[in-house]
């Protein structure tokens, strides 16, 4: 039959009958789409306009819609282009079984449409060529299974016959089997002879019945062995076993055994699964080469396949084989669950509607066999509806009695089917009827359910979802108002997590949330009408919280421990690619945010290792070699992919050798070198500490002694006023109380006009002595009489020369040292002891600290420059002494007392900056107003 008359429809054949509701018919396979199939409308004698009232439409369970209807003309036409292979495989007949659905009032009619076969397959061979290597010792009968054809078709289509060319030493033997198919053999018809012929290629061709025949072909290479004259020979031809369609992968179903009587390598046999099993068989199995134990591969599933047949093949190493057949039954559980489809359903009914009103109806289907595909449905009690089943799939729900919207204004139907399985297996759908009347209707919501989502972090207050009700009724029965019904969240108020506007139905977040606390939560949103009974109804808003990438990465393995050390052992053998160890991460957060990436941060030898992007492994990018240090560190960071992305380090520690002791004393030095390292880190933080206070305390005693001998220069380069030195008092014994049995004499004198005055401070007999050469006195001397014409106001006498006793110790010169009187130097009155003469208020606190301060500047030039200068010409400059706690005033000498007369009074002397003290560390400060002043 040509192409034209497989396809046109002025050829085609239908075969229908209409008997109870139900009409049949018959098409070929690969029809093109829009073709006719049949006109049903007259078939099954309905008016057209029944089809349109009717809303006529075609039910099939399949999810692809092959057949539809057209309502207009009434004719069922090829929707999608069907091939009766992709249909039912070698299933016969071939049909499609479809519902026709009417409505107002419902009907229901069964459409039967048998797919024919065309023959459009021709017979093909799962492999390219057969393989055998034979040995020559084979004796002729000896079989060899051969890989049968495939051919899709069905019928006479199908597979018919094989041939094998050429014929002279092998020929061909079929077999039926007891699915149907035919096994093909080859069998030897002559001894072989390797030294004539090592090698043959036959060609084995299959053949179809079609018109015009089509067919396959195949190589077949054998390959001549030397002698090897025992096959193996199995303990059973056929072996037989169960299995459950739960059983799990790698279960071990059955065990076959062959032996063979040959001597050394042709005496070992080895097992495998035939290679002219169809593919999906043979992956579906396993077996073992050696003890020939055949495992489950795959899932088995009894709806789809309940019976496989195994080819296994015992071949020794002489090239010799046998073969025997394992029957696998799988055995039926109940895992399927009750199908339920809605053909048609009425969610609203009048309160006058008739008894035996159909509310919906109902197909259910269970794919399991036996009792376990048997089902049952029921629906919940006290309601006034009934469910009848007018075929083994098929259930209508119908009112048992006449309704009452007073009695009850809605009805919550629930079908539940259960089938006839241990344990039994149930599904359940549910239906709500309303009953219309006045303000009878309840606010109906836009959808079952609402689904919003909400970035976690949020800001309270803002808004997450809108949920809108609508009611049928009219004014104030339609007005709806939007409440949160009262539940709880991890046992906390729904209240607490949200808020819903009674008018807008607005749903507002109350709080900020964390999606790692709380992924999703439920809420019930009730909608109320306004009617004097008012009406309402629920939905459900789900509320999923989507992430954000707020948490890092935690890394599982390697474990990080402080008190100890893990490596990784790395054999220097190593090759290429040799797994180190991996790294496993986690991220609590979802989706992209916990895709996780590893990078090698740091390694001690970049060359030696890497790291997978994806997968966390380390692997070595070279070979191992001896120079490679035995000691390597990585630092591996785990980085999510997150915006922006986080980020987690971890420290892996690899020891490459070979040898335990080597392994385990190189694990020490990492321990070692630990501990070093943080001791080193402290000891180098205290060594930089001290050095650091050392550094700073010099710089500061440097710094001030600087500023105290800059200080100290500027007070006599600078000052123009002339040397009215304060001499510390000289403490002597004057034998009244008894308590000073030493004296001190501290004699200073010095100038600011001259830079190059030479001084000496030295300590004769108790006293200390400032001596000076005569140019130094010329100098002084000249200084004072300037100041005493510039203030002549206090005093107009000029110094006098001194006393020629200044060579002598106080001691051993003439008269009284302080102790005695003296009444014509001194000029103080009757009853006045000697020494009491002008002197001035008992010194203060900085003068003290002056006269410290001059001494500690005499002792210095005493030290640098004393040594060129003699004693005896420096002037006696000795003054009096003051005792602390009395008003006495002690002269060393008559010529003192002269001077310090012709001198003008302390009072009356121009104020005179007295020389600081050095400041040293502890006593620098700030100076204040008053000491500025």
């Amino acid at each position: 039959m040509s192409s034209f008359m497989r396809y046109s429809p002025f050829f085609l054949m239908v075969v229908f009958h209409a008997a109870q509701g139900q009409v049949s018919y018959s098409i070929p396979e690969e029809m093109a789409k829009g073709s006719m199939v049949g006109n049903i409308a007259q078939d099954l004698g309905l008016d057209l306009q029944r089809l349109k009232s009717g809303n006529a439409r075609i039910f099939t369970q399949d999810s692809t819609e092959y057949i539809e209807l057209n309502r207009i003309t009434g004719l069922l036409l090829i929707r999608e282009k069907m091939d009766r292979e992709s249909l039912c495989a070698k299933t016969t007949p071939c049909a499609l079984h479809l519902q026709m659905i009417l409505e107002n009032p419902m009907e229901l009619y069964t459409v039967t449409v048998e797919v024919t076969d065309i023959n459009d397959n021709a017979p093909t061979f799962q492999k390219k060529d057969f393989k055998f290597e034979i040995s020559e010792s084979a004796v002729p009968g000896a079989s060899f299974m051969l890989g049968g054809a495939v051919d899709p078709d069905a019928g006479q289509n199908a597979l018919q016959s094989y041939s094998l060319k050429p014929t002279d030493k092998f020929r061909l033997e079929l077999h039926n089997q007891e699915d149907g198919t035919k096994s093909v053999e080859m069998i030897l018809q002559k001894p072989l002879d390797r030294e004539t012929q090592s090698s043959l290629t036959l060609l084995l061709e299959a053949f179809d019945g079609g018109d015009p025949v089509l067919s396959g072909t195949v190589q077949i290479h054998i390959t001549v062995l030397d002698n090897n004259d025992n096959a193996p020979v199995f303990t059973q031809k056929i072996y037989k076993t169960t299995i459950a369609e739960n059983e799990a992968k790698g279960a071990i179903l059955t065990v076959v055994s062959a032996s063979d009587a040959d001597e050394g390598s042709n005496s070992v046999v080895t097992y495998y699964i035939s290679e002219t099993m169809d593919s999906n068989v043979a992956d579906m199995f396993l077996i073992n080469e050696q003890n020939g134990e055949v495992s489950l591969n795959g899932q088995v599933d009894y709806e789809n396949v309940n019976h496989y047949v195994l080819k296994i093949q015992a071949k020794d190493h002489g090239g010799l084989s046998n073969a025997c057949k394992v029957i696998i039954d799988v055995l039926d559980i109940n895992d399927n669950s009750p199908s339920i489809s809605v053909l048609s359903s009425s969610h609203s009914l009048s309160e006058g509607s008739k008894s035996g009103t159909v509310v919906a109806m109902l197909n259910v289907n269970d794919f399991d066999s036996g009792l376990n595909g048997q089902v049952h449905c029921v629906i919940n009690d006290d309601i006034p509806f009934d469910i009848t089943s007018s075929s083994n799939s098929f259930f209508s729900l119908q009112t048992e009695q006449e309704l009452d919207r007073e009695g009850k204004a809605e009805y919550n139907i629930t079908v539940t089917c259960t089938d006839e399985g241990v344990p039994a297996l149930s599904s359940s759908v549910s239906f709500r009827v309303l009953l219309t009347d006045v303000n009878d209707n309840a606010p109906i919501f836009e959808k079952r359910h609402y689904e919003a989502y909400l970035v976690e972090n949020n800001t309270p207050g803002v808004s997450i979802f809108k949920v809108k009700a609508i009611d049928a009724d009219w004014n104030q029965n339609a007005r709806v108002s939007y409440i949160l019904e009262d539940s709880t969240v991890n046992g906390v108020s729904v209240s607490s997590y949200v808020s819903v506007h009674p008018d807008s139905g607005v749903i507002t977040a109350m709080r900020s949330f964390d999606y790692e606390q709380l992924k999703d939560f439920n809420i019930q949103v009730k909608a109320q009408d306004g009617g004097s009974l008012p009406l309402s109804s629920n939905v459900t808003v789900k509320i999923i919280i989507q992430d954000q990438n707020d948490n890092a990465p935690q890394v599982l393995y390697p474990v990080q421990t402080g008190g100890s050390v893990v490596a990784e052992i790395v054999p220097r053998s190593a090759d290429v690619g040799y797994l180190v160890t991996k790294v496993v991460a986690v991220d609590v957060d979802s989706g992209q945010n916990a895709w996780l990436s590893y990078k090698l941060q740091k390694a001690t030898d970049r060359a030696l290792f890497e790291v997978g992007l994806q997968n966390g492994e380390i692997r070595t990018v070279r070979q191992v070699t001896d120079k490679d240090a035995v000691k390597q560190k990585l630092t591996v960071v785990v980085e999510d992919n997150g915006q922006p992305s986080r980020s987690a380090v971890v420290n892996i520690n690899v020891a490459v050798a070979d040898s335990f002791p080597e392994i385990l004393y190189e694990l020490t030095d990492f321990t070692h070198d630990k501990e070093h390292n943080d001791n080193l880190t402290f000891y180098l933080v205290l060594a930089l500490a001290a050095v650091s206070f050392l550094f700073i305390t010099c710089v500061v005693v440097i710094i001030s002694v600087k500023v105290y001998k800059w200080k100290q220069s500027r007070i006599f380069y600078q000052s123009n006023l002339p040397v009215i030195p304060y001499y510390p008092p000289n403490y002597t014994d004057t034998g009244v109380t008894g308590t000073l049995p030493h004296g001190y004499n501290y004699e200073v004198c010095m100038t600011t006009d001259s830079r190059k005055s030479d001084c000496k401070f030295s300590t004769l007999g108790g006293q200390n002595i400032l001596v000076m050469d005569p140019s130094f006195t010329e100098t002084m001397q000249r200084v004072v009489n300037e100041n005493n014409v510039l203030e002549g106001e206090y005093s107009t006498e000029s110094q006098k020369p001194p006393n020629p006793d200044w060579r002598f110790p106080p001691n051993q010169r003439p008269g009284p040292s302080g102790a005695g009187a003296h009444p014509d130097g001194a000029g103080a009155g009757p009853g006045v002891i000697a020494g009491t003469g002008p002197w001035p208020n008992p010194p203060t606190e900085a003068e003290q600290l002056q006269a410290l301060m001059a001494a500690a500047n005499a002792s210095e030039a005493t030290a640098t420059l004393g040594p060129r200068y003699n004693p005896q010409y420096g002037p006696d400059y000795r003054q009096n002494v003051y005792i602390p706690g009395s008003t006495a005033t002690l002269t060393a000498n008559p010529q003192q007392q002269v001077l310090q007369q012709a001198l003008p009074p302390p009072q009356a002397l121009p104020p005179t900056e007295a020389p600081k003290a050095a400041q040293t560390p502890a006593s620098k400060k700030k100076p204040t107003k008053k000491d500025k002043k």
